[in-house]
């Protein structure tokens, strides 16, 4: 196994490689930027649950750790406006994150084809050079298709990854919007 990756790294091209780089750094940047916002919006999302379940049990406004509370108490008038402005500002701080993962899915594929057709190139490059046939041609494409596989395989989990996060802050959007019609509706 160890001869197989130390002879992968002595035969592929220098963009090969840096694209086999540039996608493992991905893989870690998604992965960090994954489990950190899904951290953080599982916890919000219990915040804002205990909140509207304590909205519906009678209480008279939001839990003082709700994200609406502090938009209530900027403000001595509540109106829909100040409930809507919490909202789009929710809205915001809850999909964070999401480009980045939107990008890395989008763009992956493409970073590890590019690999991938220099890797041809290099071998087409070499069997000119040689008498090689179909040995050398086989190598060099199996080779090169490690990077689109690579490219692939990070996109997937980018891609996963987002419509995790994006369900999540759907579900927290949808909490804090139930807290905000509750609220409008004692007001009434």
């Amino acid at each position: 196994m160890i001869n197989e990756i130390i002879d992968f790294y002595i035969k592929s091209h220098p963009v090969t490689l840096g694209v086999l780089a540039l996608l493992a750094v991905y893989f870690i940047i998604l992965n960090w930027v994954f489990f950190y916002r899904f951290l953080s919006i599982n916890s919000w999302l219990e915040i804002e649950n205990r909140s509207l379940e304590s909205l519906l049990m009678g209480a008279s406004t939001v839990s003082t750790q709700s994200y609406l509370n502090n938009f209530l108490r900027s403000s001595s008038n509540i109106t829909k406006d100040i409930l809507s402005l919490g909202l789009i500002a929710a809205t915001k701080e809850a999909t964070k994150g999401l480009s980045v993962l939107s990008v890395f899915a989008s763009t992956t594929p493409f970073i590890g084809l590019f690999g991938t057709v220099v890797s041809i190139l290099d071998t087409f490059t070499h069997i000119g050079q040689s008498s090689g046939g179909m040995s050398v041609i086989a190598g060099g494409v199996s080779d090169a298709l490690v990077a689109t596989a690579a490219g692939i395989f990070v996109a997937i989990f980018a891609y996963t990854y987002h419509q995790i996060l994006k369900r999540k802050s759907y579900e927290l959007i949808s909490f804090l919007e139930m807290q905000s019609d509750a609220i409008i509706a004692r007001k009434a």
